[in-house]
């Protein structure tokens, strides 16, 4: 399930299947998908994504899995709807992020993440492949090695870890979590939308 929640000129996208460690079906990928886009749509300039419960997401749908999800298009439609927000979009990690949800937050703009947050991807211990897009976006977070270190290597690091290596950009309290993503989102919510995107068009080697 997917719940949604506009707030002036910002959206904020929750995975809510906290009984499942928010583990995404293809109807929450497209529901991600759509989110996005409809926020974009809107002109929202800031965009936020987290989970309910302790975990973040604990990947795939184990039953989806075993009809085929892996295979599904829904990940790389989610991804790339996030990539291409024209504003802010921040991944608010509120646990564990771990294998095929791993996109969705490489898409976003800043990750900032709770103490007790591991970071994996155990594709290779699993037999399956990760998203296309995936490996890309980590390696030009985390540098090709590293990025090894999680795909090929199946390691698991943890919120310090992921922060030394670039994978997110902060860490604070769980209680804490929403208020530190939206001080991060304050300048961008001032700001002219146009100028928010020239500026994420630029860092990301573009020309606005």
């Amino acid at each position: 399930m997917i719940k949604v929640r506009n707030a002036g000129d910002g959206c904020i996208i929750t995975l809510a299947r906290p009984d499942k460690a928010n583990a995404l079906t293809e109807a929450m990928l497209e529901g991600l998908a759509s989110a996005a886009t409809d926020a974009a749509t809107n002109g929202a300039k800031v965009l936020m994504l987290t989970g309910e419960g302790k975990v973040f997401s604990a990947g795939a749908d184990l039953e989806g899995m075993k009809a085929g999800l892996g295979l599904s298009p829904a990940w790389e439609d989610a991804s790339a709807a996030i990539a291409a927000f024209p504003g802010l979009s921040i991944a608010a990690l509120n646990g564990t992020l771990a294998g095929g949800a791993m996109g969705v937050a490489l898409a976003c703009d800043l990750r900032i993440a709770v103490p007790s947050a591991n970071f994996f991807y155990p594709v290779m211990r699993l037999g399956y492949r990760p998203q296309p897009s995936d490996p890309a976006r980590l390696a030009a977070l985390i540098g090709p090695s590293r990025a090894r270190m999680i795909l090929l290597a199946a390691q698991r690091i943890d919120a310090e870890t992921a922060l030394a290596w670039g994978l997110i950009d902060r860490i604070c309290a769980p209680g804490a979590l929403t208020d530190t993503a939206m001080s991060l989102a304050e300048a961008a919510l001032a700001a002219d939308p146009g100028h928010v995107m020239a500026l994420k068009l630029m860092t990301n080697g573009g020309t606005p």
